[in-house]
């Protein structure tokens, strides 16, 4: 029991000093974001991903510089942004041509899929409904009706600062229960 203790206590240790790092250097985040996406729009949604992405790491104390592994982590998602964009751009101009269309797969998911899809949706909504109703609404705002973190922030009537730290609060949240058993 002492040493699940001892592992909960240094987990949760690492994942406040983690957002501590994040949000003292999250300006340059966006500053760097900005100067690839030329949007700080945009860029405020990459840095809240890269966060994401970050907490979501297996051990981000094991890191040996944690503040690079963030920056990488915003580059990837900007070049991965693009390369989705080139490659919708290459699908919709194929998808226009008949021989495509009737050569298309199936794009339904299995019935596995499907059914796991379905518990892990249960999940997600009940970790949600755990949340306080702030950071309930911020990360349904942002993640499922797709609002820029600047726009949930003006609705919530409360800084973006603010705002990035419920949003990852609450995705890690929902993160822990999808992982956790039963």
């Amino acid at each position: 029991m002492a040493g699940r203790l001892a592992d909960w206590m240094a987990c949760v240790g690492s994942e406040k000093d983690n957002l501590d790092l994040f949000m003292t250097h999250r300006q340059r985040l966006v500053d760097y974001a900005t100067t690839m996406l030329g949007s700080a729009a945009q860029s405020e949604d990459v840095v809240q991903e890269a966060w994401i992405r970050f907490s979501g790491a297996a051990d981000p104390g094991a890191l040996r510089e944690p503040l690079r592994y963030l920056f990488r982590i915003v580059r990837n998602i900007v070049v991965d942004g693009h390369r989705a964009q080139v490659s919708r751009g290459r699908y919709l101009v194929a998808a226009s041509t008949p021989e495509t269309t009737l050569s298309r797969p199936d794009d339904r998911p299995a019935p596995e899929a499907e059914i796991l899809h379905r518990q892990q949706l249960a999940i997600v909504q009940e970790a949600l409904a755990e949340l306080p109703q702030r950071t309930r609404r911020a990360v349904e705002l942002h993640r499922l009706e797709g609002l820029k973190t600047r726009e949930v922030a003006e609705r919530l009537g409360i800084s973006v600062t603010r705002t990035h730290t419920l949003i990852a609060e609450g995705v890690a949240h929902c993160r822990r229960r999808l992982k956790s058993p039963g």
